[in-house]
């Protein structure tokens, strides 16, 4: 049976914000494969912690493709093997709610988690978390990049492993009598209303001189604040800002990114009227 230890860094708080994911393969007792991919997740919204913890910007997954194109390679031997991860209900989770953000239903999955490993086979005052269990073990990779973290569980399984004297995870499962968790697949969750152009009437009827059209207001890069909204000139429609290159009508690096999707620097609570005026934009021949 395949056993694949796997790792996701996200976005931000929600757990379908996927924008890394590493893999490693073991097969008779050592890591034969890995594999790390970056991801777009659904919104380009980064929350600064999860930056400072992983490294990854908008800029750096912006041309990536989504969670199902990145995954639907490494989902037959997830679906058919055993999964390890350290902290394994976060990675599960996010790979169940990004499939089900993508429209797709989780299939069954078994999986055990190397931090409860860790604490029956290394148990230390300091903890069990990735980087102190590795440490210990000698394991040497760069936390929080996803392939690495994916690596050093599967190493630490391993070394579980020669520690029990057991031949692979299930006779460690048996050893430390610590069973697969095992969860079951679920229906396709209800499809998602279909995306497409905004009709011509439907843009027509939304003009910039309405009083409740969208502002959005955005954080600068010294920490000023500056609205970008929607305007119309020469029939044509754009967004614009009021930053210095903005006033000057250059399309400024805040338009930039709230164009692609990315809020990373939105500090309005609207990300929604941010997706009905890209529906619009889209829809301007």
């Amino acid at each position: 049976m395949t056993t694949i230890a796997i790792d996701f860094e996200t976005a931000n708080e929600r757990r379908d914000s996927a924008c890394a994911v590493g893999l490693a393969w073991i097969e008779h007792r050592r890591v034969v494969r890995r594999e790390s991919r970056l991801i777009r997740p659904p919104e380009l919204r980064f929350a600064p912690g999860n930056i400072r913890v992983h490294g990854i910007l908008p800029a750096d997954v912006r041309d990536r493709p989504g969670f199902a194109a990145v995954m639907a390679e490494f989902m037959p031997d997830l679906a058919a093997g055993t999964i390890l991860a350290h902290n394994a209900s976060f990675d599960i989770g996010v790979l169940r709610a990004s499939l089900h953000a993508c429209g797709q239903a989780a299939p069954p999955l078994a999986y055990l988690c190397t931090v409860q490993v860790a604490r029956r086979v290394f148990p230390d005052p300091a903890g069990c978390g990735l980087a102190k269990v590795a440490g210990r073990l000698g394991i040497r990779f760069s936390h929080h990049d996803a392939g690495d973290d994916a690596y050093a569980c599967a190493e630490i399984a391993l070394a579980a492993m020669r520690e029990t004297e057991t031949v692979d995870i299930a006779g460690l499962s048996r050893a430390i009598a610590l069973p697969l968790t095992r969860i079951d697949g679920g229906p396709p969750p209800p499809p998602r209303p279909p995306r497409g152009p905004i009709a011509e009437r439907a843009l027509r009827t939304f003009r910039p001189a309405e009083p409740a059209r969208p502002r959005f207001a955005v954080r600068g890069s010294t920490g000023n604040r500056y609205e970008v909204t929607l305007d119309e000139r020469a029939g044509a429609l754009s967004l614009r800002c009021t930053c210095m290159a903005g006033r000057h009508g250059m399309r400024c690096r805040h338009v930039k990114a709230l164009a692609v999707g990315d809020v990373t620097d939105l500090l309005s609570d609207n990300a929604a009227d941010l997706a009905r005026v890209l529906g619009l934009l889209a829809a301007v021949p």
